[in-house]
């Protein structure tokens, strides 16, 4: 989705290792700037501006004006970043140009909204199994997210990919067939289903000891009676 934010950025000279130390020494951040048929640029930028569109509702879809110090101004979005593990500071940033007449692949989150009659009647639980689809579309179609209504959903039924409601040039890239959340029977009572008929299968095994113990106290007097004719 693009958005009305500008980020401006300085080039770089110079790459590699030492460069990059310095630069986070000065509380920036390198970065890659590419696509579009044109050169790979080196720049350096805030992190703190990059952060705030990775926490924006539109996240890493986010479409903005990237404007180069004493160069060009061009719509990008972000495609890849690295955090430092420790420190949690923005340590790499890699930015490609786009055309705005192209299409793109991009992920776009779905939500559900409702409270499913399987779980309010049935007693089953809402089970999520993916939180987003794969699209095709032009930049400025890109939605925030999806939403899905789940609230008809009864056990053992589930709403699909397929199921999203798309809308101008979105196509969906993602298998239709594939599951984003399904109502399913709580696991404690299927395991006490489960365990029901073994215990019934289990029940008789007892009675075969009975019996057997009854036929040593039968023949125990026999055994006796013959070792008096001796």
């Amino acid at each position: 989705m693009r958005k009305g934010i500008t980020v401006s950025v300085s080039p770089r000279e110079t790459r590699g290792k030492n460069e990059a130390r310095r630069l986070r020494q000065k509380g920036l951040a390198p970065a890659v700037v590419y696509g579009s048929g044109q050169a790979t640029l080196a720049v350096s930028v805030e992190p703190k501006q990059i952060v705030k569109i990775l926490h924006s509702g539109t996240g890493h879809n986010t479409i903005f004006n990237l404007a180069v110090e004493g160069g060009e101004t061009t719509p990008v979005m972000l495609v890849d970043w690295q955090f430092d593990p420790v420190r949690e500071n923005l340590l790499h940033v890699d930015m490609k140009r786009i055309d705005l007449t192209k299409r793109l692949r991009v992920s776009v989150p779905v939500h559900t909204q409702g409270d499913p009659h399987g779980v309010k009647q049935q007693g089953g639980l809402l089970e999520l199994v993916s939180r987003e689809i794969e699209i095709e579309c032009l930049p400025d179609d890109i939605p925030e997210h999806f939403t899905l209504d789940v609230s008809e959903l009864m056990l053992g039924q589930a709403r699909r990919a397929s199921d999203v409601a798309l809308s101008g040039s979105m196509k969906l890239l993602s298998p239709p067939d594939a599951v984003i959340a399904h109502v399913i029977a709580l696991r404690v009572e299927a395991a006490a289903e489960a365990a029901a008929p073994a215990e019934a299968e289990a029940a008789p095994a007892a009675e075969p000891e009975v019996i057997k113990k009854g036929k040593k106290e039968e023949e125990a007097p026999a055994a006796e009676e013959k070792g008096k004719k001796k």
